[in-house]
């Protein structure tokens, strides 16, 4: 709305009232040309960070309607909202990052960062640098202070991936963070308050890991305040229909192809595979049956393109 009434106490009352700006009277054409401009291009701005809000969100979207994924929403929805740590559990490819995603775009801390760390693919020897943070001079190759994710996690979320392949002893400073809300970076001993929300997964059995003396059992029970387990892809088959609609649409869209349909029996035959790469496995197989198969991926295709 633009107002365009004669005194300043309406022109900020107005304002208050959601105008998006005033003009006063006699109205100077440039600037009531200038206004409307303005006042079109904030709304295709506003238009677009929708869209995009969106296509972030389905980005992590977590497709099912089987018991199983009903239960794990159900949880999201009671957890979310709440500081609670949570560990996920599920075997490689089940889809853990979409759970942590979720309970972050589902929370309070949603406008603030979500750092992922997936703690098996940095070094050891970096793992506490990558973060805590580091000094200059800390370490040969420190050649400047540096944060590390949890200082840029901060009013957010930090989500730990594969924990179970973290160090003892970044174990026992992460230990620290949780107890005191306190991290220091390494070289120095100055402490640094953050306020994070700790999300972890692992696909490993932790209990046995801490029996073998590789996982400590008081960070353990720190971050399993809430545990949520994901099935894996075979142990909810009725749900694979929808995830090949939801893969098939999400990747023609992003090739810029013509859609494609399965038929029935083509979605039989996958229903019946032994998805040992879960979810992951099942996109990749989608997208080389859209790329190589028919019109309408038939049977055949499943048996010529997605055989392993």
């Amino acid at each position: 709305m633009i107002s365009g009434h004669g005194d300043l106490d309406t022109a900020v009352n107005t304002m208050r009232l959601g105008a998006f700006d005033y003009i006063s009277k006699p109205p100077d054409l440039n600037r009531l040309l200038t206004t409307v401009r303005n006042a079109l291009d904030r709304k295709d701005l506003v238009a677009e960070n929708k869209i995009l809000k969106k296509k972030v969100s389905k980005n992590f979207e977590m497709v099912g309607e089987s018991d199983e994924i009903s239960a794990i929403k159900e949880m999201i929805e009671k957890v979310a909202p709440t500081d609670a740590r949570v560990l996920i559990t599920g075997s490689n490819g089940t889809g853990k990052e979409l759970v942590a995603h979720w309970l972050h775009e589902k929370s309070a801390r949603s406008k603030a960062p979500f750092i992922e760390v997936n703690c098996a693919a940095i070094p050891s020897e970096l793992i506490e640098s990558e973060l805590f943070g580091h000094v200059k001079g800390a370490f040969t190759s420190a050649v400047k202070d540096r944060a590390g994710k949890f200082e840029a996690a901060n009013k957010g979320t930090i989500f730990l991936d594969e924990i179970g392949d973290m160090s003892l002893s970044a174990q026992a400073k992460v230990l620290r963070a949780l107890q005191e809300n306190k991290i220091s970076r390494v070289g120095i001993d100055k402490d640094i308050k953050v306020d994070v929300r700790v999300l972890a997964a692992t696909n490993k059995n932790l209990q046995k890991e801490i029996e073998e003396g590789r996982f400590r059992e008081d960070l353990y029970h720190r971050l399993a305040v809430i545990l949520i387990k994901v099935p894996s892809l075979n142990d909810r088959r009725e749900d694979i229909p929808l995830l090949i609609e939801h893969f098939s649409n999400k990747i023609t869209d992003e090739q810029g192809m013509p859609s494609k349909t399965f038929s029935e029996k083509a979605v039989k035959l996958l229903k019946a595979y032994d998805w040992t790469g879960n979810i992951r496995e099942l996109r990749n197989v989608v997208e080389r049956l859209i790329i190589l198969g028919g019109t309408e991926v038939s049977e055949e295709d499943v048996k010529l393109f997605a055989s392993k």
